[in-house]
């Protein structure tokens, strides 16, 4: 397809007389990464502090405030609104200026939500290490501030969509992902945190409850993550995406088919049989969706695969999407009624969650990270590249052992406990997978600990590095090929 006739992100397309450094705030998309990296290290070490009960070391064992299951909280809490989401808000804050030609509604409104954003967060954690954590899965923060996060979430919404509303047509398909993000975040946001706690309860409560667990990854995670790929993919192939009507194609079926999944979680429950077999079918559907979007992408990369070994980012980008599309297929199998009698409680969910949330999202966003955080610091390259590949194997092999592990673990415990074995049996076929999860999970933190160096030290360092000049061709700097 020519350039002509598909519309793209790539940067280049915009009017010369624009400067897209003027209309990008790129102090608070720094800040928004630093906290993101400041919350994915927390998230990680409550993750390994969890994980050290299953091997009886957990060294706090008895104090109240040290609870393993609070700290659990804090790990998947701090996962999804302290790592993804500030990630995330620093992405919009980069992108969406530069699809629009438009700058945010306001900078002030700006710093204000990331300053209360991080607020709630904290709060969040204190919160629930107090005790004072919801009975909802993905939804544990305290009653007493989910009005103020729902609060936030408008305002973050009214920030972003007052420039896509003034910016001149046609919109890239980025900006439909980012439009339809903002609004159902808040209606999701709305409904799994307000209606089970003071409207409907019982079976209805439950799923409700469900719809808002995956509606949770599927339209907040998902179509921002999805927006970004479609956003920086083409700026660093420099190609437009292989087919922009496939990416329509994706775009629509993700609205149309995910807001069903949820029900999934809560099989061979009182919740009516017919969304039970309804939320079956959308899987299934959704990962067709995504064979789409994954066809699009590396329909995008033909042509220019040596990028895999010579660009970081779109390593993790690209790695990132294969691992999308195996969690997606291994979904379309797990819901079904016959493999959810096997799997439903085992480590396999949990083996399930941990690649979608680091080995998709996560690698997207640390593809974000080495692509952008230079640019940010004005400098022309990181202070230790060679950091960024230990970082990227480190974090990329232990992550997909980890998943391995936990996947043979839960079919080793479902099938014991389908087999009414004692329960002792099947936890002591557990423990060498339990085992093997913190040695992996060691080797995650182990790889993230060189990226945060490397964050530091190239911040340290800046004021020495020489970095290009505008209207160069440098990959880091140029403001034409960002």
């Amino acid at each position: 397809m020519s350039r002509a006739a598909v519309p793209t992100s790539d940067a280049t397309t915009m009017p010369s007389s624009i400067d897209p450094n003027l209309i990008v705030n790129q102090r608070i998309v720094l800040w928004y990464f630093v906290a993101s990296l400041i919350f994915v290290l927390v998230s990680m070490l409550a993750g390994l502090l969890f994980s050290l009960q299953f091997i009886q070391k957990y060294p706090l064992a008895g104090i109240e405030f040290f609870s393993p299951g609070r700290w659990r909280m804090v790990h998947t809490q701090g996962v999804a609104y302290g790592f993804i989401a500030n990630a995330f808000l620093g992405g919009l804050h980069w992108a969406v200026p530069r699809l629009t030609l438009r700058p945010v509604l306001s900078v002030k409104l700006s710093w204000f939500i990331f300053v209360a954003w991080q607020g709630v967060l904290l709060a969040t954690v204190v919160g629930i290490l107090f005790g004072q954590a919801q009975a909802l899965e993905w939804g544990e923060t305290p009653v007493w501030i989910d009005p103020v996060a729902q609060v936030g979430l408008i305002l973050v919404a009214i920030n972003f969509i007052a420039p896509i509303i003034k910016a001149p047509g046609p919109l890239y398909v980025s900006i439909w992902y980012f439009i339809a993000a903002l609004v159902w975040t808040n209606l999701v946001y709305a409904m799994g945190n307000f209606l089970p706690e003071y409207v409907v309860g019982g079976s209805a409560a439950g799923a409700i409850g469900g719809l808002f667990i995956h509606d949770l990854v599927g339209l907040f995670v998902t179509p921002i993550g999805w927006g970004l790929m479609y956003y920086f993919v083409p700026i660093i192939l420099k190609k437009p995406i292989w087919s922009h009507g496939l990416s329509l194609v994706g775009f629509w079926g993700l609205a149309f088919f995910y807001p069903l999944n949820g029900i999934h979680h809560f099989f061979y429950s009182p919740i009516p049989m017919f969304l039970q077999y309804g939320a079956v079918i959308a899987t299934i559907a959704v990962e067709l969706v995504v064979t789409t979007v994954i066809i699009n992408f590396f329909g995008t990369i033909k042509g220019r695969g040596d990028m895999l070994r010579t660009s970081m980012p779109i390593r993790w980008f690209y790695i990132g999407m294969v691992f999308y599309f195996t969690t997606c297929l291994q979904c379309a199998f797990q819901t079904t009624l016959t493999f959810q009698k096997i799997i439903h409680f085992t480590d396999w969910v949990v083996g399930h969650a941990h690649l979608v949330m680091f080995g998709v999202f996560g690698f997207w966003i640390m593809g974000m990270f080495v692509y952008l955080i230079p640019r940010l610091m004005g400098v022309s390259e990181w202070y230790r590249p060679s950091w960024n590949h230990w970082h990227f194997w480190l974090f990329g092999i232990g992550l997909f052992v980890m998943f391995i592990d936990l996947m043979i673990a839960g079919l080793i415990q479902g099938f014991s406990w389908r087999d009414l074995a004692p329960w002792e049996d099947s936890i002591t076929a557990s423990a060498p997978f339990w085992l093997l999860r913190t040695i992996t999970g060691i080797m995650i933190i182990v790889g993230q600990l060189f990226f945060l160096a490397n964050v530091w030290m190239t911040w340290a360092t800046r004021k020495s590095a020489k970095p290009a000049t505008e209207g160069q061709s440098n990959p880091i700097t140029s403001p034409v090929t960002a």
